[in-house]
């Protein structure tokens, strides 16, 4: 194989919503009060719903800058790239990265739908999910249903209203939905509770893949104000660790052994060492803890394996210890529009780290693992010789598409001029510059 025949598709982008979502969606009261993507006077956008503001609207969207502008802004959507929100131009990022297909998670309702838990109308939150959720699928994946995989949000806070929404989703053909691994921290039970019992039925019952991202729950720490911003960059995949452990121990597993759990934006090279060392726990405490209340004759690396996907965007120590981890557990991201992704250039970056692999376990982690676990076909329509890296990008050359580096105004954590680390703290006081009232 060559790196122009490989099929990619990333499991793990994000989209930055644009102001007609619920357009066409809602009418009368349920339009009227539906999230609004509002402008300071300072420039900068927010999204306003039932009395909260929503800064950060474009969190983290710098695709298509110098990597000097980098950062956790910018502050409004013309400053952006369009293929963050046109699904069109989308595309044409896609063909030239040769991407054939993405899932994309929200950021106007946070990835795991937590605007809406935290929305005093209920009744609202509901209705208004349940049209984002058919925004997401009618028009933005349906523009191009061969190249998107959809994704649903959840109303957190009804277990049972979880379990109708996956049902819903799934006759629409969506089989993925996100969920918070710590809802704890959402003010939630946890998921060792019975509370989420009908959600885990309704998962199997509709064969829906539930995704963790990365950063809704168990977060990477800032030791401190003090320290730079890279410290956190650095240990963001190391965190999911923690939900990984908490979900392996989960007893939901044992009594629903085909449930689905992809953990997104995770990485895979922590993968070994926390299976080895979660079995030798389980060997050397099990007599006391009676872990083997739940994990039976299994080994916790076991229920991983069977259980459990990850994903990666550039992970070659991972991928050396593939063996160790599984070839049909693992996927291929980019986090388009975000500043880990490596657009355009994503191809070249993963083919450095899979040469040693067969054809088959890079067909594997670049597409059908992710066809197999959120029951997905781009090739309904198309071939493997039209949705592969050079197929693609021979497509984008065709149409001109623009991806030369643009250079855009916006906030800096820093003083421009200032030549020192960027902190925990500047980025923080970022963030609380923009939760500042809209007429601030």
């Amino acid at each position: 194989m060559k790196m122009e025949d490989m099929v990619l598709i990333s499991v793990d982008d994000h989209i930055t919503e644009p102001a007609e979502v619920f357009d066409n969606q809602l009418s009368g009261e349920d339009y009227a009060t539906a999230p609004k993507l509002r402008e300071r006077e300072n420039g900068s956008n927010y999204w306003e719903y039932q009395g909260m503001q929503m800064g950060s609207v474009a969190l983290n969207a710098v695709v298509g800058r110098p990597r000097e502008e980098y950062g956790f802004e910018p502050t409004n959507l013309n400053q952006l790239r369009k293929g963050c929100y046109d699904v069109h131009a989308r595309i044409d990022d896609m063909d030239v990265g040769g991407i054939a297909a993405s899932m994309n998670f929200s950021s106007l309702a946070q990835m795991d739908g937590g605007v809406y838990l935290q929305a005093p109308d209920k009744k609202q939150s509901l209705t208004h999910l349940r049209a984002y959720n058919d925004w997401h699928i009618d028009e933005w994946c349906g523009a191009y249903p061969d190249r998107f995989i959809p994704l649903g949000l959840l109303p957190l806070w009804d277990p049972q209203l979880m379990a109708d929404e996956v049902k819903r989703l799934a006759a629409k053909g969506c089989h993925a939905v996100v969920f918070n691994d710590n809802p704890t921290k959402r003010g939630l039970p946890s998921v060792h509770s019975d509370h989420w019992e009908p959600f885990w039925k309704a998962l199997v019952d509709n064969d829906t893949t539930v995704c963790l991202h990365i950063g809704c729950g168990n977060v990477s720490p800032h030791p401190s104000m003090e320290s730079p911003i890279e410290v956190n960059i650095a240990t963001m995949p190391m965190a999911v660790a923690f939900g990984a452990a908490d979900w392996m121990n989960l007893a939901a597993l044992h009594r629903y052994p085909t449930m689905k759990v992809a953990l997104s934006e995770s990485g895979i090279g922590w993968i070994p060492y926390l299976t080895e060392r979660a079995d030798y726990s389980h060997e050397q405490h099990g007599a006391w803890t009676h872990s083997n209340t739940y994990f039976g004759d299994m080994k916790p690396s076991e229920v991983f394996r069977r259980n459990f996907t990850s994903c990666f965007i550039d992970d070659a120590y991972g991928l050396r210890n593939l063996d160790l981890i599984g070839e049909d557990r693992v996927m291929f991201e980019t986090d388009y529009p975000h500043s880990d992704t490596p657009w355009p250039h994503a191809p070249e970056v993963l083919w450095k780290s899979v040469q040693h692999l067969s054809d088959e376990a890079i067909d594997l982690i670049t597409h059908r693992n992710a066809m197999r676990e959120f029951r997905f076909n781009p090739f309904k329509e198309n071939t493997r010789e039209t949705l592969n890296v050079g197929a693609l990008r021979a497509k984008a050359a065709a149409k001109g598409v623009d991806v030369s580096i643009k250079s855009q105004s916006g906030e800096r954590p820093v003083t421009v001029g200032e030549v020192r680390p960027v902190t925990s703290g500047d980025v923080m006081a970022m963030f609380t510059r923009h939760a500042e009232p809209a007429d601030a």
